[in-house]
This record gives C-alpha cells, structure tokens and sequence, in this order.
C-alpha cells in the first residue's frame, strides 16, 4: 500500500470521524481568545509565522543553547527562607546535600517592604513566608559554610533591591570572594511590582533608576551575575492569562533596556546577563509555547537595539511551578499539578526551575513536602530521558501554530502599551493591572459555575477530610530572635561611621551621576541596616502609595445565572427589607503583604452579587482596618491573608474594634490559613474561614445568613 494511499485512506477517515462526532467545526477558546481546533496537521506549518531555527541561534526559538540538556540539565532550585538566617542556613545545606544545585533565597515582608525587624508596622511579618535580613550579620548567618564563589544564588528583591544586593555583595567579600566571581540572579523587577505584586517602596521614577544603579554597577563589576530577572511570574499569579503574562514581561524588559541605555551602556555590556521568569501553569501546552514565543520575540526585540554579540538576543528563563494552582482541598493532587507543570518548564527549555511543595496552599513547606518536590525535578532529569534529546517538541502541529497564536495576540498587547508611551506610562495608567484583573474575575467566575474543572475543588471533591502535617512559624520567637541580633549589631557598630554613610546615601540619592549600589555596599560593611539605608533614600525619594481602585461587572457577566445567583439574590432582598440596606463590608490586607489577587477577586464578586463593597489600602495596621470599617459602618471585615500573619494580626484587630466599641462588626477571614488554625480563630470571635478555593457564591450565601 502507497504511501499517498494510506495518508487519503487515514485523512478521508479522520475526516468522517471528526463529522461523525460533529467535532470538525468545534474549537477550543482559550482565555486568551486563541482559536484551538480538534486536528492540526502538517499544512498548519505551512502558515506558521514564526522561524523554528535551530537550538543556541537566533532567534533562539528552540532553546538559548545548543546542546540544552543533552550537555547539562537544567539547575535544580529550591526557593526558600523562613524564620531566622541559621534556620534557612540549615535548610539550604540539607537540599545542596540532595541534589540542590542553586539556592534560591525568599525574604520576610518586612524585609521585602525596607523595614527592619524593630520597626511597630512589622510585628507580624518577621520571619513569616521568607527569612529576615536585617543586616550583612543576617547574610553572613544566612550563607555561613556556603561558598559564594561556587554557589549561585537567585535572590527575589525588588524593594529594598539596593540595600539587600548591597548585604550580599558585602557578605561575598567578607567571605573572600572576590566581585567577579560572585554568580546568581537579583529580581530587581519593580515595573511587575507596581502592575500586580505590590511590594515597592519608592515612587516609579527614582525606583526604575535603581533598577539602572544595578545594571551599570553588575555590567562593570560583577561579569557572572544576572543583574535583573524580568518576572511574568507575579503576573500569572496575580490572575494574568499566559498571553498577558507573556506580552507586558516582555513589555517590562525593553523598558529596562531603554534605561540602561540612557545611562550610557553599550547593549552587549548587559543584555547578555539579563533574565526571565515564568509561572507556570496547568495548561501544559499553552505553557510550551509560551516559552518559544518568548524567546522569539525576545529576539525580536532586541534586535531592534543592534547588538553586535548573539548572546544579548538569547532570553534565558528561571521557571516556578504556579502556586495559585495550588489547593487546600485534596490537597495531595498539588503533587500531580507541579510534576505536569515542571513537565511543561521543561519541555518548554526553562534553564532552572523551582517545584512548588503540596502543602504550600496551607502553610510554608515542611521537609518532608519540600523533598517531595525536590525529587520530582531529579526524577524528570535522572529517570525519564528528557534530557537525551534537544527540544523534543520542536516541530508539533499544533505546538508550532499555538506559539504562532500567541506571538501575534502578545504583539496586540504590546502595541497597546507603545501607543500609551511604553510601560511605564501604561502602568500610571493602570492598563496592564485592569487587564489582569479582568481576566481573575472571569477565571474565577469559571470555576465557580463548575465551567472550569478544578479536580477535587469543583468536581470529584473527597469525601473524607485529610490530615496533612504542616510547619508553623513562632512569628514572636522569631521577631524576638531578630532584635537581640539587631541590638547587638547596633552596640557593636561604630557609630560615627553609620551617620556618615546614610549621610552619603542621602547624598547619593540626590545625583543621579552617583551609584547608589556602590555606596550602599561600603555603608553594609560598615553594618548601616536594611531599614536604616531604605530610611535615607525613603528621606529623598518618598514611600510610594497606591490607589485602591476595583473593576466591576467581569465576574458577574461571566458567572452562569444559577440557583446560587438566585438564592443570593433572594437573601440579599430580604436583607434589604428588613435592615434597609445591602450588606456592606470591607475588604482588608494588613501587614506587609502586598498580593491582593484574593482581595481584589473578593472586592469585584462579591460587588457583582449585590453587597456594598470598601476596600482598605495595602498595609494597613489592625488599628487602622478597625477605624476605616467603624468610619465606613460596615456589617463585616473580610481579612485576606496569604503571609502566615493571621496569628498576630487577626487578634489585634479583633481587640481594636473591641476597643472602640465595636464587636458588633463581625470579622471574616479567607486565604491560605492551615485547617488547624481556624479552631485558634473561631474562639477569638471570626465568624467564618476560607480556605483557597473557596465557591465565592457558596461564600456570598453564608455570610449573608451570618448576618
């Protein structure tokens, strides 16, 4: 039988089938208006607008390197940091001893936001979702009996960038090893910080020139170091759909190219260290291309600054398994969501990945969920044979057209941001923030009409309830820990010194001709605190603050009109009736945690199904939610929390509307708060707790029969 034969017989078959099954006209829609069909077939090649190429050249589509993982796989990471510097140090040392291969560091809040341990608007953050660092003693514990010329180390920073790239510089010294030999990545992404993650401190000006202090000063100085790692990752988290994600981090990048530029460098002197970070999500397919198109546009765009040296074309790409995939319920089939999602990373040609632990939708990792995680990278490397063949997907149908797809719909949304002026203009704006929004609510309302599945959230829930262990941080031991270590760093400094180097900060702050990072690294050796070289530059620059500003109408145009929306408005008319009002809450993040993805999605549902909504600033004080939802005269708090502080910060506000007589306001909670936890709240007076995943119309329904 001829080989035409049997490709007519298999078409002419496929082609009944397809009718038969009344499929031939059945697309897909992605949420990113991407048109999928049920058959691709080599004539989709054909009208590809991509070049495929060849790994380790431009356009780099198939892999920054030739050999990829058939010479070297990709750097196994483990993103962590809780409690104190000697305890995260022992955690680092237990994963470089089982496979680890680069240490990827995660700070406190506090630290985050430039605050030291001591500062009053902190008392909940230390120590909780990231190591506190409050001075090169901290970075000295931290990486005590780690070599920092052998070991590379990722740090994500964006606030306080300067004085924590300035601890870790001073730390390697101290070490012994010398700038050039310093290798690792700082995030240093604050346009994605301002767009949806929110821990920023200085307004966008004098922050983006920060982001240029560090290119100019790594370029010279330190040639192994990633001087920023341009994240999409906050993005996706924050509710962006992959297209999104891709388009405004790669809007982000060109920026950054732009101010680098503007401050003299030549490209070839810094676009070869520069750095990408991507989430990765459950849509495994979509999550390839996305790579590909990254790589390729990045080539693009790059190109059009004319570089003399290939490798300033080639974008390079941590990936971290998504952490909003993640779920409270069922909570065991996170292992199988991270191993397809590192399966995604992998095949998409990421160059180190973090695996997400199972447990993290309750609280931080424990040891036993982190090796869990750490062992389903060495299982894809070691076990599979991913790594013997280069790019084994190069060439697929369908993945070829779905890059294509995405290349043109991203190129849509970075032309809306160049006709606003770039970036930075259309984050002022506050273009790419709505947009991502817009696209959490509609997710969200998917899933909650069941359009969605989330396996064991929505469908195929267990019917007996697991108990999982977790690990629990003493936030006031902690804290404790953190000002005895801050007193005697303060007592033993030489005071003098301290005054004249924040005095040089101040000065520094003020001439842009001078390198903030290059001061800031002497002011670290000679023991000036996080807090206190954030205090000098906060006395020039000013402490940014944002607007509270919510979209309205997505979830509820996207929501199906069930029995759920029936019911919710049936109690919200009685409620109506006999109060003379809609319920009215307000929604609230305390402390210095800065994702407001839940908050924002609670804010906009709950305003779509019928009750008044007030959302408080970021960072407010318990004090403070208590007075703005007195002032407001709402009938319930919503506390969001996703950084552990629940412990401390719900009991205070508790106690402050106590204080001002006003327990009749009732306090709700939801977020990732662990099962055991919500017995500790209930007894302090919280109505209800949420767990991620939560139905929000489910939610809706039992707190208006609350109140």
């Amino acid at each position: 039988m001829s080989k035409d034969f049997e490709k007519k017989e298999w078409v002419d078959l496929a082609s009944k089938e397809l009718k038969d099954k009344k499929l031939e006209n059945h697309f897909w829609d992605t949420p990113e208006g991407i048109k999928v069909k049920p058959l691709y077939t080599a004539d989709d090649l054909k009208v590809i607008k991509h070049k495929i190429g060849l790994p380790g050249l431009p356009p780099f589509t198939r892999g920054p390197r030739a050999t990829m993982y058939s010479n070297r796989p990709w750097t196994i990471r483990q993103y962590a940091g809780f409690s104190t510097a000697e305890e995260s140090n022992k955690f680092y040392k237990e994963g470089l001893k089982n496979g680890v291969m680069g240490l990827s560091v995660a700070f406190d809040l506090a630290t985050h936001r430039g605050y030291d341990s001591d500062h009053p608007r902190v008392v909940a953050d230390v120590g909780n979702a990231g190591v506190a660092i409050d001075s090169i003693e901290d970075m000295n514990k931290l990486f005590d009996g780690i070599p920092l010329d052998k070991m590379s180390v990722s740090m994500t920073m964006n606030g306080a960038v300067i004085p924590i790239l300035a601890c870790f510089i001073a730390s390697g010294l101290e070490q012994g090893c010398p700038l050039e030999k310093l290798t690792g990545t700082i995030q240093n992404d604050i346009l994605k910080e301002f767009m949806v993650r929110n821990t920023f401190i200085f307004p966008p000006k004098p922050s983006m020139r920060i982001v240029a202090d560090i290119i100019e000063y790594t370029s010279k100085k330190m040639p192994k170091f990633n001087s920023i790692s341009i994240s999409g990752y906050h993005m996706q988290e924050a509710g962006a759909n992959q297209v999104q994600e891709l388009a405004y981090t790669l809007a982000d990048g060109e920026e950054y190219i732009k101010i680098a530029l503007d401050r003299g460098l030549n490209i070839d002197d810094f676009a070869p260290r520069l750095s990408f970070f991507w989430s990765i999500g459950m849509n495994f397919f979509m999550e390839i291309a996305k790579m590909r198109a990254a790589r390729y546009m990045w080539s693009e765009i790059v190109s059009k600054f004319k570089p003399k040296n290939n490798k300033s074309l080639a974008l390079r790409t941590h990936c971290q398994t998504s952490g909003v995939s993640l779920m409270e319920q069922d909570a065991y089939n996170n292992i199988v969501r991270t191993t397809i999602e590192a399966m995604a990373a992998v095949m998409g040609g990421t160059q180190s990945l973090h695996t997400n632990s199972f447990d993290e939708a309750l609280a931080l990792p424990t040891k036993f969920s982190a090796r869990i995680a750490r062992n389903t990278q060495l299982i894809l490397a070691e076990e599979t044979g991913i790594c013997n063949v280069v790019d084994p997907l190069a060439g697929s149908y369908y993945l070829e057209s779905l890059t294509s797809s995405m290349i043109e719909e991203a190129k849509k949304l970075i032309n809306e941001i160049d006709e606003v002026g770039g970036m930075v203009k259309a984050i002022e704006l506050g273009i790419p923030k709505m947009r991502i929004e817009e696209s959490a609510a509609k997710r969200q309302a998917k899933v909650d009409s069941q359009e969605e599945t989330i396996v064991g959230v929505n469908k195929y829930k267990p019917t007996e309830e697991q108990e999982i262990n977790i690990l629990s941080i003493d936030n006031e031991e902690v804290r404790k820990k953190q000002l005895d270590s801050l007193k005697k760093v303060k007592e033993s400094r030489n005071h003098d010194d301290v005054v004249k180097f924040l005095e040089k900060i101040k000065d520094a702050a003020k001439d842009e001709s001078k390198n903030l990072l290059e001061i800031c690294v002497e002011a670290a050796k000679k023991r000036c605190t996080v807090g206190e070289m954030t205090e000098a530059m906060e006395g020039v620059f000013g402490r940014h603050v944002l607007s509270t500003k919510t979209i309205s109408g997505v979830y509820g145009k996207t929501v199906n009109n069930s029995e759920k929306i029936n019911s919710i408005n049936h109690h919200i008319d009685n409620f109506i009736n006999e109060k003379g009002r809609r319920p009215r809450m307000l929604v609230v993040k305390m402390g210095q945690d800065g994702h407001d993805r839940g908050a924002k999605l609670i804010a906009t549902a709950f305003s779509d199904l019928g009750f008044d909504v007030d959302v408080g600033p970021l960072f407010q004080t318990p004090e403070e939610a208590a007075l703005q939802a007195i002032e407001n005269d709402v009938h319930f708090v919503g506390v969001s929390t996703l950084a552990a502080g629940h412990k401390t910060l719900v009991p205070l506000l508790i106690n402050s509307l106590k204080k001002h007589d006003a327990s009749y306001i009732k306090v709700i909670c939801g977020g990732v708060i662990p099962p055991q936890d919500y017995d500790f709240l209930h007894e302090l007076g919280v109505s209800k707790v949420f767990g991620p995943g939560t139905n929000i119309q489910e939610a809706a329904i039992e707190i208006i029969n609350l109140l």
